[in-house]
């Protein structure tokens, strides 16, 4: 029986070809329209976390901010991004090394690692003709693990470099691209960086692989690079040994937001009697999940305008129907002359409902991927696409047929045979 319903319904289609796609119109667009939303949200989703993880999801910044501030409020107190107001903390109101190895001491092995940096300042490394713009940054071991620097060659800052306080360098490929552009390692190779008020000599011991996700608008020749040396290098003739911030590596089985909280409580200790300076903890989960669920809010109010496409949609196909089962009076009428039960008459129209509105979602759901794919590559984003999210496009496509296809249905199966008969 549902196989004989299925095929008059396609018959009836093919012999109403124009009239079947214009119904179908309005489901492909509603379904097109949120499975593109869909997939769209999902490549954001999936590459905002991929780009989170590239960070470190692990990572938990613990950093020295004013009371009364906001969170955010702690960037002001970071070099070049001190707000005029903004006040400078005294050396007692930074973190120490005593508290970092006092932490480690009472953590353990939830602690895997403690990234610590000191920003040099921009310099200039030259040889002749050739430059490569650099930033200096004077950082520890844990500094890769922290960031997930990605070592071509050589070896990154080890604890050796720290304990020597050697003039050693770990540069990027752009820099060995601009300063040696013959070819080569550039492992073992001295650099000269002309500073604003000095020429220091370095020795090159690793090359990284630059990211691109902060080059800015600079040509790769004048871009920027980071330019890693020993942190006790770089704060060796600085009076302030002390920092504003510091980032715990988590344990990688270990939960990162009870580790957060624990270590929130653990320095907290240390700043209460500070009437004017605190710790701020935060880790990129927290971050991950609100990113997340904004995206996830866009992406419903989305499809709820694509929902309106499907509600216009599915009007239109009640109507067709309605028409449908006027145009075939007679037809139902001769059905119930020989038999034909209501329930049959019924499940026959609304076999044919949900036959045209599954084509249409069908249709809308490629439609809807291809475009989806289309924005996504545009966005730089990585595809996604669920397969729960396809069936559950053409199920939901098709329940429209059994609910907009359900009064028509009853209308014809309660036509009077004798009267169907008689109507011309």
């Amino acid at each position: 029986m549902i196989l004989e319903n299925i095929r008059l319904a396609l018959l009836t289609m093919k012999a109403n070809k124009t009239r079947a796609f214009l119904t179908m119109l309005g489901i492909i667009i509603g379904i097109m329209s949120i499975i593109t939303i869909v997939v769209i949200g999902d490549a954001l989703t999936d590459s905002v976390s991929g780009n989170f993880d590239a960070l470190g999801k692990n990572n938990i910044t613990i950093s020295v901010r004013e009371r009364g501030t906001s969170g955010s409020a702690m960037m002001a107190n970071f070099p070049g991004r001190r707000s005029q107001n903004a006040k400078t903390p005294e050396t007692d109101d930074l973190l120490t090394d005593q508290m970092i190895a006092d932490m480690r001491g009472a953590f353990g092995e939830d602690v895997a690692g403690v990234s610590m940096s000191y920003s040099g300042g921009e310099a200039q490394a030259r040889d002749g003709a050739r430059y490569a713009n650099v930033a200096v940054s004077g950082v520890n071991a844990d500094y890769q693990g922290a960031n997930n620097i990605t070592m071509l060659a050589g070896s990154f800052i080890a604890q050796r470099d720290l304990d020597s306080k050697g003039n050693v360098a770990v540069v990027s490929d752009k820099f060995v691209k601009n300063m040696f552009p013959g070819g080569g390692s550039p492992i073992g190779k001295e650099v000269k960086v002309y500073r604003s008020d000095r020429i220091e000599i370095y020795t090159i011991i690793g090359e990284y692989e630059s990211s691109d996700a902060f080059a800015g608008t600079a040509s790769e020749r004048d871009e920027t690079t980071a330019f890693y040396i020993p942190l006790t290098t770089a704060k060796q003739d600085v009076l302030e040994k002390n920092f504003a911030s510091i980032t715990v590596i988590g344990a990688e089985d270990g939960d990162v937001q009870e580790i957060t909280e624990r270590l929130e409580r653990f320095f907290a200790n240390y700043y209460l009697g500070n009437k004017d300076w605190q710790v701020n903890v935060s880790n990129l989960s927290s971050i991950l999940d609100t990113v997340t669920s904004i995206l996830g809010v866009i992406q419903l109010a989305f499809a709820l305008i694509g929902g309106i496409s499907l509600l216009v949609g599915g009007i239109g196909v009640m109507n067709i129907m309605v028409v449908s089962v006027t145009e075939r009076t007679r037809e139902i009428g001769t059905r119930k002359a020989l038999g034909a039960l209501n329930g049959q008459i019924q499940l026959q129209f609304v076999t044919e409902a949900v036959i045209i509105t599954a084509i249409g979602g069908v249709l809308g759901t490629l439609l809807g991927v291809s475009l989806g794919a289309i924005a996504a590559k545009v966005l730089g984003a990585p595809l996604s696409v669920s397969p729960l999210t396809i069936l559950g496009s053409v199920g939901f496509s098709a329940a429209i047929g059994v609910g907009f296809g359900l009064y028509p249905a009853n209308k014809a199966a309660k036509l009077d045979p004798i009267e169907a008969l008689r109507y011309e």
